[in-house]
């Protein structure tokens, strides 16, 4: 008899369980998200969950804080919101295809395990390439560049980073192409375009928002633009698709993950707050001006673009023969 009682409380708290996680997600939220990501401000991840941010208002008056937590390839923010952070739903990192899909290929030994360590609540947008190259260059379309650069003995292609959606969707040019492409690896968004402009280096696959200007100014030609449509700020530029590239078609995206534990219930109230923002014009047209494809697909079909991406990333690696970095 002197177990009773602690059984019956167990009994109990197990019971009220669900209420009480029905309560939660009905109040949630009641203060402040914090919204982490792993780059600087002025970057287009921080665009992103910026415009996000502030087209949530309606939806949580209470606010939400953009939290930059740059280094190591963003892995310190993906880190942090995976191992770190409290399970309630008030803490969330907007993720990129680097960080979520790439990385389990590309890192021998990475800090956290997409897979397991994250729940997936909805893609915000979508960012395409496009291949630019030197506007001294003798060329003016892809065929062009195609067959000057089996000419050279080698032609050096700038990249934001190794591992990078920019660093693979070079290393595909060159093979599908067939010449010899070198890969120059920068740290600084603005030295690899540099490089780009002085002629430095004769290529490089840069978001349509980041060479927009250029290319506008006459100072880059734009070649192919990597998305399935022509993009509207680059309207007069083929896409791969149509050149017959098919293994360059490829984004840069972005969504939004929860720690894994987070409850079901709070998953759902955030997915429902955020695809209700992504569908109002006034959010999707920010977006679109920035250079975006607004997003909006809820949770199941940001889980399977994760692993769909994941599957295909590590068969490029695989391809490139790209070394893990530890």
């Amino acid at each position: 008899m002197s177990f009773a009682i602690p059984r019956r409380r167990a009994l109990a708290a197990a019971l009220a369980l669900p209420f009480l996680a029905v309560r939660t997600a009905a109040a949630f939220p009641d203060r402040p998200l914090r919204l982490v990501l792993g780059f600087p401000a002025g970057t287009g991840p921080d665009l992103v969950a910026r415009l996000l941010a502030d087209g949530l208002r309606e939806a949580w008056p209470q606010g939400v804080v953009v939290d930059n937590k740059p280094g190591a390839a963003g892995f310190i923010a993906a880190q942090e919101v995976a191992k770190s952070a409290a399970p309630d739903g008030y803490t969330l990192l907007l993720g990129e295809v680097g960080q979520l899909a790439m990385a389990p290929s590309t890192y021998a030994r990475l800090p956290y395990d997409p897979a397991k360590d994250f729940a997936p609540i909805l893609e915000v947008a979508s960012a395409d390439f496009a291949f630019v190259v030197p506007a001294s260059l003798p060329v003016s379309d892809m065929a062009g560049y195609v067959a000057w650069a089996k000419a050279q003995r080698s032609v050096f292609l700038a990249t934001f980073g190794a591992g990078t959606p920019g660093h693979f969707g070079a290393a595909m040019l060159a093979s599908a192409a067939g010449f010899n492409g070198e890969p120059v690896h920068f740290r600084a968004t603005g030295d690899a375009v540099a490089a780009v402009l002085n002629g430095q280096s004769q290529g490089m696959f840069g978001t349509v928002a980041l060479v927009t200007p250029h290319v506008r100014g006459g100072r880059m030609k734009a070649l192919a633009v990597t998305g399935p449509a022509r993009a509207p700020l680059l309207p007069d530029v083929p896409t791969v698709g149509e050149l017959n590239l098919p293994s360059l078609a490829f984004s840069a995206w972005f969504g939004v993950v929860a720690p894994a534990a987070v409850p079901e219930a709070v998953q759902t109230s955030i997915e429902g707050s955020m695809r209700k923002a992504l569908q109002g014009q006034a959010l999707r047209a920010r977006l679109e001006e920035a250079g975006f494809r607004p997003g909006g697909e809820g949770r199941q079909a940001f889980a399977a673009l994760m692993r769909s991406e994941t599957r295909r990333w590590a068969e490029v690696v695989r391809q490139t023969g790209f070394q893990a970095i530890d």
